[in-house]
């Protein structure tokens, strides 16, 4: 009848809902007529929706992370680690950080630099990058630029671009400058007291050398947290071994005693826990250690990456538990974002609201 709508057209735009299971939760953001209310603001953010709920979960994900670290083994539980590795094991999870080489080129390194100097994670993997740029910032700064600099330009001035930063040139001459030496005298150590180095041991030397309270390693080496980085020819330290190779050869680097490690680490865990900052080689180095003990228990990845080309960098954590490295029983979220933006947020609330137990526990061990 030409008074009423088409009942194809009613059902279809009228069609009856099912009810939702009890306790769904409702969407709801932040209300500014509060005031500002920072922690309260990051709060409001698992009820808002698209990837501030991802961000919120994160930080519950997180923070099971440390409420188990926190957790003391009792004498039955704690595992049969190696020797080496035994003062490692004594929380209820251990917590490896993986973060690719331009978060340390970037202000993120403050943040990393914060969790080592508080020894709030128990195992650091990254590339060659993440290593070099932070001794590299203790000789000389990186700068803020344009995404849109040229580069033909920068080149002809010796600027290097990363992103918006901008790194002279003349800050790897200081590093050449610096470096050569550590590497003459690990070699004498190599040949005179058969010192066997691995890329965990060079980084290890590297964070007593730097001797600076604003580097991540610096905090590494004094607080004994390994750090693994098995690609550590891929940058400007591969360069300056390469140089040394020719003015001093003779140096190796075994990355197969670091691989076991790595391994042990996870295999001798109680529990663990991984949050990886962007993809690449850091991103499966963490997560096939945690193969080897049927998965993390706990993981937070925070990256750009898409799954639809097949890389694991922009795979989600479920890709990973078929491989066995999360557990089928874990609740792993992915924060599709830029870390730079994310991650001291997310330090905030988690890490740092835990400050003062995690530095009683570090006292304690």
């Amino acid at each position: 009848m030409a008074d009423q709508a088409p009942s194809l057209a009613v059902e279809a735009v009228l069609k009856r809902s099912s009810s939702l299971p009890e306790g769904t939760p409702q969407v709801k953001g932040y209300d500014f007529n509060q005031g500002v209310d920072h922690r309260a603001l990051l709060q409001s953010y698992l009820t808002t929706g698209f990837q501030a709920t991802s961000f919120g979960r994160a930080v519950q994900e997180i923070n099971s992370m440390i409420e188990k670290r926190l957790e003391p083994l009792e004498q039955t539980e704690e595992p049969s680690a190696p020797p080496d590795l035994s003062q490692q094991h004594h929380s209820g999870c251990t917590i490896f950080l993986g973060y690719t080489s331009n978060l340390i080129s970037s202000g993120v390194r403050e943040s990393i630099r914060y969790l080592a100097q508080h020894n709030m994670v128990d195992v650091l993997v990254s590339t060659a990058g993440g290593v070099e740029e932070d001794l590299i910032k203790c000789l000389a700064p990186t700068f803020l630029g344009e995404f849109s600099l040229p580069g033909r330009e920068l080149r002809g001035r010796g600027i290097n671009r990363i992103g918006n930063l901008l790194v002279p040139n003349n800050n790897y001459c200081l590093f050449e400058d610096w470096l050569m030496p550590i590497l003459d005298q690990m070699l004498l150590e190599q040949k005179t007291e058969g010192t066997h180095w691995t890329p965990s041991k060079m980084i290890h030397r590297l964070g007593k050398e730097i001797n600076n309270p604003e580097s991540v390693y610096y905090w590494a080496y004094k607080n004994n947290i390994p750090v693994f980085s098995p690609a550590l020819t891929d940058g400007s330290l591969g360069d300056m071994i390469y140089f040394h190779s020719y003015k001093n050869p003779g140096l190796v680097l075994d990355i197969v005693e670091d691989i076991r490690k790595l391994n042990s680490h996870a295999v001798f865990a109680r529990r663990t826990g991984m949050v990886i900052l962007g993809g690449g080689l850091i991103k499966h180095h963490i997560c096939n250690a945690n193969l080897m003990r049927n998965g993390a228990d706990f993981a937070v990845f925070v990256n750009t990456g898409q799954e639809f080309d097949g890389s694991d960098s922009g795979a989600r954590p479920d890709e990973a538990v078929s491989w066995g490295k999360i557990r089928t029983d874990a609740t792993p979220v992915k924060v599709y974002a830029d870390a730079a933006l994310v991650f001291p947020l997310l330090v905030a609330e988690t890490f740092a609201r835990h400050a003062d137990a995690l530095t009683a526990q570090n006292k304690k061990d």
